[in-house]
């Protein structure tokens, strides 16, 4: 299991590299006027901190995996969602040995598996950010639609907000490394924001981020 001060070094990195903002922010159709932006995108410009982030999310999964009853079952592929969860996909299968996929999206609307699977495959999704799921839940739809198998999805940060992972019938157990109102707690215990900020990012989560 990870140790707290693994994960809550990686919300430190992401306030150090400029990835929370704070103002009003739509992103989307899932993020409409949150008073809080948190990017874990950032973590590609550091090669030491996506390394760790990925190492951080492989030992979860073990963790999980090794579970009386299971919370994570194994997989034979990463498929990593494009473009945030595409960077920690790679990462993760660089430090597991883990042969990567991904669906590439075509402009016509239609999707292409790139990389090599059979049928049959199992495979663990990765994002980095989830919100309410829904490319979680398309991407899921895509890998079997192709007959891989698909039950897991593992996500670096959840916002919180209400999310719905059986979308079109998807069903995917989603797990998370770490949660915005637990980053947004640290920030401020190390006294990173403002009373302000804090306060507003909050009352947003609490309220469900309502559009």
């Amino acid at each position: 299991m990870n140790s707290e001060s693994d994960v809550l070094a990686l919300a430190q990195t992401i306030y150090e590299l400029g990835g929370i903002e704070f103002g009003s922010f739509t992103l989307g159709r899932s993020t409409v006027d949150s008073p809080v932006y948190i990017n874990p995108k950032v973590l590609c410009s550091n090669p030491e901190a996506l390394r760790a982030a990925a190492h951080v999310m492989l030992e979860e999964i073990r963790s999980r995996q090794q579970l009386r009853r299971p919370q994570c079952g194994p997989f034979d592929l990463i498929a990593g969602v494009p473009l945030g969860g595409l960077n920690l996909a790679t990462a993760m299968s660089l430090e597991s040995g883990t042969p990567l996929i991904y669906v590439n999206p075509a402009p016509s609307g239609s999707s292409r598996i790139e990389g090599r699977y059979l049928p049959g495959q199992t495979v663990l999704i990765v994002d980095d950010l989830v919100t309410s799921g829904g490319s979680i839940s398309a991407t899921a739809l895509a890998l079997r639609s192709v007959d891989l198998r698909v039950t897991d999805a593992a996500v670096l940060i959840d916002r919180e907000r209400d999310r719905d992972t059986r979308r079109g019938g998807a069903e995917v157990n989603l797990f998370s490394i770490l949660h915005l109102r637990r980053i947004l707690n640290y920030y401020m215990s190390r006294g990173w924001i403002s009373e302000d900020n804090y306060q507003r990012s909050q009352n947003y989560l609490r309220a469900g981020g309502a559009d």
